[in-house]
Formats: C-alpha cells, structure tokens, sequence
C-alpha cells in the first residue's frame, strides 16, 4: 500500500468539477429539493415552491386560489393582490412581523382580488404621508382575519367600498393605532368602507392614539365578545362608530373609557354623519362599559342621531353612563 508521502495531488479540472455538481444533484432525492425550496420564507402550499419576495409568491398564484405560508422572522416587504383568492399563513401565529413597508403608499398588504384570508400575522410602524398607512388596505373582495396583531400604525385595517362583500375578524389584537394628524379627517384602528357585513369577535383593542377604534359603514354589524380598552388611549373618540347607521347587533364586549378623550360624549355612535342604512333593530345588549379607575364624568353609552327604533337590550354600566340619547 503507498504511503500518502507517495500520492500527487492535483487541482480537479473545472469540467470534473461541474460534472461532480451535475451528479450530486441528481442523487438528490424529490423531497430532499422540495424541502431546501421550503426554506425560503414565502412558500405557496400547492406547489411547494418557495419565494424569497412575498410579491412573487401572491404573483404565482395569480387568478388561482392558494395559500401561501410564511415562517418566522421581520420583514421589509408588501404585497399587491390584484386577482384570485390568497391566503397569508404565519407558520406560527405571531412570529412573522411585517415591518414599516406599503405598497402604493398605503399598507403591508394592498388586496384587491376576489379574497383573501390573513392568520397570525403582525403588522407594526405602518406610516405614509397621506396618514392613512394601514397593516391592510382592502380594496374589493371578502377578507377574513384571524390571530392576528396591528401595531404603532396609523391604521390596523382600511378599506373601500363593496356592498355585497363580508369582512370577518376574529382573535385579534389591535393596539396603538389612529392619528387625526392628517388634514383629510381622522385615521382609526378600524376603518370599514360601505361593505355589506362586518363581523369582529373575541378581539382586543386598546391604548388608542386618535380618532375611533372601530368605524364601519357597513350595512350590517355584528361586534361580539370583544374588549376596547381605552385606559391608556390618546385623544381617542368613540369606541364604536356607525356613522352611516347599521343593522345586526353589538353584543357582549367589555368596554373602559379613559380619560384623554378627543370626544367622550358616547361609547358608541349611531348615524352621526348620514342615514345611509337603516338601524331598525340594531341590538345592543349583554355589554358590560365603565369609565377607567380614577375618571369622573358624565357620558353615554348609546347615542343615536337616526331616530330608527333601535334594540336596547340589558347592559351592565358603570356610574356615569347614561344608556341612551337621542341626537
């Protein structure tokens, strides 16, 4: 046997090299490359394949319907959907941060397909210059949103105007959002155009920073076992405002007020601004609205500016609150 003081070692030609390449990849088995494009961060499900950009993971499934997962980590990017139905899936809810980046100077993600759907996602420190700079910009379609997380933005959600759309939120959180910096009006942590239905249940919002927490002008709410916490809230106005009226119901939420108020005259609003829909029935029970530890004032906890026979259910209030006016 030679010894190793006997060998010659030589530099392996490029060819030999390449052909090396070539081979180590064939052996590779199928599911060994799958799960190498799997690392990338943006993956469509049904094909497997990974992205490193979000936009060309939305741009793969186009006018299909897909779902693309996303793994931990913060991110500097947005996304466009102009088609199809997407779904946004943090591969574990709450890891996946969208940070600071719109698209069209509006929001993380700017929808504008047939639907989309977005779980346990965080969108924080959303800011354009017309101060409207949301976590979502809905512009057509139906959107459902669940564990999900909107943060230190001037707006957690906003959206157009579809009258046979359906918005669901559900288990999320909602936390230091709304400006009333811009001079076209005030930015809220909910902004909902004139939909045909909103739904939010079993979430939170809190600690405001201008304008409403909720604002819908769609025809139909349902707001359920929710808590608006405005303890720590900032030149906040109303917790629920339907400025255009609403039928449905607003049902078993915990509502505290605090003390700096933009406007503290009622908890939540009806038909403040048009009579754009008809609020006959709207019920409003099972709620439980104090004001903050330490606050003392006079305020209402309904008032109604569309003389529609709302239904004013049970509600547990704290001292303070009157239940209802007329306006």
């Amino acid at each position: 046997m030679d010894s190793v003081d006997h060998l010659t070692l030589r530099r392996p030609s490029l060819a030999l090299v390449s052909l090396f390449a070539v081979l180590a990849v064939a052996a590779i088995p199928a599911a060994a490359l799958f799960a190498q494009e799997r690392v990338r961060p943006f993956t469509v499900v049904e094909t497997g394949r990974g992205f490193e950009s979000l936009q060309l993971a939305v741009n793969a499934i186009g006018e299909g319907q897909g779902t693309i997962t996303i793994a931990p980590g913060k991110y500097t990017q947005c996304a466009v959907q102009t088609a199809g139905v997407v779904s946004f899936v943090a591969t574990e809810p709450g890891t996946a941060i969208f940070d600071g980046k719109t698209c069209e100077g509006k929001a993380a993600l700017v929808l504008r397909g047939y639907g989309a759907e977005v779980s346990g996602l965080v969108f924080q420190d959303m800011r354009v210059p017309d101060f409207n700079g949301a976590g979502i910009r809905l512009e057509s379609g139906n959107l459902t949103v669940a564990q999900s997380w909107f943060r230190d933005s001037q707006q957690g959600i906003l959206t157009a105007t579809n009258p046979g759309g359906v918005i669901v939120i559900d288990h999320s959180t909602f936390t230091r959002l709304g400006t009333c910096e811009g001079s076209g009006g005030c930015a809220h942590s909910i902004y909902i155009g004139d939909y045909g239905q909103l739904r939010v249940t079993n979430s939170r919002f809190e600690e405001g920073r201008g304008g409403h927490y909720v604002k819908s002008r769609a025809a139909k709410v349902e707001i359920a076992s929710s808590s608006f916490d405005d303890s720590r809230g900032q030149a906040t106005n109303y917790m629920i405002d339907l400025p255009d009226g609403a039928v449905g119901q607003i049902s078993n939420n915990r509502f505290v007020q605090g003390r700096d108020k933009e406007n503290y005259s009622a908890f939540i609003a009806v038909g403040a601004e048009n009579r754009g829909h008809t609020s006959v029935g709207l019920s409003i029970l099972g709620n439980d609205a104090r004001l903050a530890p330490g606050v003392e004032r006079s305020t209402t906890f309904v008032a109604d500016w569309t003389g529609d026979e709302l239904a004013l259910g049970q509600n547990r209030l704290g001292a303070g609150l009157k239940p209802f006016e007329r306006r």
